[in-house]
């Protein structure tokens, strides 16, 4: 049984085309610039607040 399924296994691995993959380039390209995009719209509209809070946040441990 095991010579079978290894005469199978080694079958599919030689009768499959080479194929050559790039990946997904441009949906990791749009991925960074939707993310940063995100990152710049947040940053205007709350900046401020986040940095206050951040402050906030930093004087409470120090005072710890």
């Amino acid at each position: 049984m095991s010579q079978l399924m290894t005469r199978m296994y080694v079958a599919l691995l030689t009768s499959r085309p080479a194929r050559k993959e790039r990946g997904d380039v441009p949906g990791w390209v749009l991925i960074t610039v939707m993310t940063a995009g995100l990152v710049v719209a947040i940053w205007g509209l709350a900046g401020k607040q986040l940095a206050q809070m951040l402050q906030n946040a930093l004087d409470s441990v120090s005072n710890k």
